[in-house]
């Protein structure tokens, strides 16, 4: 930990050692729980430069940050992504990580290699083409897989993240386990959120992970595997080899061990995926991040607030 580091802890002890960088809120799917059919995206303009984001990164890490994931939007529409992973490449950072819906991945395979770039969390919320189409609203499910299977056998560290929802794709979670055991990809089921879009459906559609155990408990035996402190994931491996994960955002959350810090895609540093309040970090000196990271750590909620007005794609979910 750098000698810094204690700038990073908040009064409950939790050291903040990840960043999510929210490239922008643009997306090319339209997933009916994440945005409306039309939504108003912020103009490119508005968006922290791919110098900003360096200069502010290279910043946090010197103050203790250690892993740092690029999410969006679809972070992969940024024209300079090859850019800004190139860059945050040379950072002691020990893990660099993206989350993406995989659809513009396959071309960026081979420059990724050769990045530290090597954790691709990919959003796959239907194993049926047709169901694809009904959740995402785009008919481009065969581009994706292919993405997903390239990406592993590259060898990159591949995981897969499903949305579950009751009455929408809550029939595929054998399938799912099954695909995870068949292609040694694991597999987490996220719980549906109740932001945004989701908050007319959230009670027809929320499905809790304890209700997905359940179900799958008829036909696997599902063992507890150890996790880190500040995982946001209970992940377990499966009697058929899968290895599945479920993220209880909403169930049971897991802001006692958050070690998350958000940088928006206009550069301001937010202590939590639902609070609007945060610090513009682009005109900073080096010398002011060490304070203006203990405002933003010391609004860290320690509970789970309960609303957040913003929609998912426009915060980084």
């Amino acid at each position: 930990m750098s000698t810094l580091g204690h700038y990073m802890i908040d009064k409950h002890g939790r050291r903040m050692r990840k960043l999510r960088i929210s490239l922008l809120d643009a997306c090319n799917l339209r997933c009916f729980y994440c945005m409306p059919e039309h939504p108003a995206f912020k103009p490119q303009k508005d968006w922290a430069s791919a110098k900003d984001l360096m200069h502010i990164t290279r910043n946090l890490v010197g103050l203790g940050i250690e892993e740092v994931r690029l999410t969006g939007g679809e972070p992969l529409m940024r024209r300079d992504f090859e850019e800004i992973v190139c860059e945050l490449s040379t950072l002691p950072v020990k893990k660099l990580g993206l989350t993406t819906n995989a659809l513009l991945l396959a071309p960026y395979l081979p420059l990724l290699q050769h990045t530290k770039l090597q954790h691709i969390n990919i959003s796959l919320d239907s194993l049926d083409a047709e169901n694809f189409i009904r959740i995402t609203r785009r008919d481009v499910f065969g581009a994706v897989m292919d993405a997903i299977l390239t990406a592993k056998a590259q060898g990159f560290t591949v995981k897969v993240n499903t949305v579950m929802m009751k009455g929408v794709n809550d029939h595929e979670l054998s399938a799912f386990v099954e695909w995870s055991a068949t292609h040694d990809i694991p597999v987490r089921f996220l719980e549906v959120m109740n932001i945004g879009v989701m908050e007319s459906q959230f009670r027809k559609r929320f499905l809790p992970a304890s209700d997905m155990m359940a179900i799958l408990g008829t036909d696997y035996q599902l063992s507890a595997l150890s996790n880190m402190p500040d995982s946001t994931a209970r992940n377990f491996s499966v009697s058929n080899g899968a290895k599945i994960g479920f993220i209880t955002s909403e169930s049971n959350p897991f802001c006692t061990g958050c070690s998350r810090l958000r940088l928006t895609p206009k550069g301001q540093i937010r202590p939590c995926l639902f609070m609007e309040e945060g610090i513009d970090l682009k005109p900073l000196a080096p010398a002011d991040y060490p304070a203006a990271l203990a405002a933003i750590i010391a609004m860290k909620p320690i509970g789970r607030i309960l609303h957040q007005p913003q929609p998912m794609y426009q915060i980084g979910g």
